[in-house]
């Protein structure tokens, strides 16, 4: 499979992504206008939820989907401002809500308050799609990230989502079959979303070759698997052929 080949697979499986203390109207707006390309539209755009009235206004009529975050990124344990956060971002119209599971809580035995936020947000954002960011790199070990999935699943989630991008290691390949693994043993319903660190058409191809090793090759589709990045984009247009970088290497 040539690198043009899986840029076409991967560009309509990205959420773009903008999540920066420095984000501004003018940001957001170029933003959206990136999300449209050549070659087709990205799945989503993700931005924080103050951006959400601007970018459903800008991306009306485009198919592509806006996203926000809660409890982000620091996975705290308040469930009531967590289920406040989210019902504001569904008013301003907000298509899906990634939420951050409380992970140091969830990985010192909380489950409790873990559950309770997860329940909360899902019921305040019903209809809507909904991913849960395990923050899969600040979870002690592969059994303590496959119980966070789990009980993800028993909550109501629609995606598993590795990570806010804000650590170091975010997504990970070994992080992101444990999350297919437990997506195919609920039936492959859930869809599972790597996200940070994925800058390039070779790395995205290595976790779509993970998704088909676990799922099955067709499986994959925006609805299923999703890429959470901000950098991803213009490595794709080049390896398609279009923009300014097209020239230069693809990482593949």
């Amino acid at each position: 499979m040539t690198a043009a080949d899986v840029a076409r697979r991967a560009l309509p499986l990205l959420d773009l992504t903008s999540l920066e203390a420095s984000d501004t109207d003018e940001k957001i707006r170029a933003l959206c206008a990136r999300a449209t390309t050549p070659a087709g539209h990205v799945a989503a755009v993700c931005v924080y939820p103050r951006f959400v009235a601007l970018s459903k206004a800008a991306l009306a009529g485009t198919g592509v989907r806006v996203a926000t975050v809660v409890n982000f990124p620091a996975g705290g344990t308040d469930v009531a401002a967590a289920e406040a956060e989210t019902r504001a971002a569904v008013a301003a119209g907000a298509d899906e809500i990634d939420v951050v599971l409380p992970y140091a809580a969830f990985a010192a035995g909380d489950t409790g308050t873990t559950e309770r936020m997860l329940r909360a947000v899902r019921a305040a954002c019903a209809g809507r799609l909904l991913k849960v960011i395990h923050e899969t790199g600040a979870l002690p070990d592969a059994a303590t990230i496959r119980a966070a999935a789990e009980l993800s699943v028993a909550c109501g989630a629609d995606f598993l989502k590795t990570s806010t991008g804000k650590r170091s290691p975010a997504a990970t390949p070994d992080a992101t079959r444990i999350l297919l693994e437990v997506s195919k043993a609920h039936g492959g319903r859930l869809g599972v979303k790597p996200a940070g660190g994925i800058r390039d058409t070779g790395t995205a191809g290595a976790y779509l070759a993970i998704a088909d090793d676990v799922q099955g090759r067709g499986w994959v589709s925006p609805g299923t698997f999703r890429f959470g990045a901000s950098g991803l984009l213009d490595a794709l247009l080049a390896d398609l052929g279009h923009g300014a970088g097209a020239a230069r290497p693809a990482g593949y």
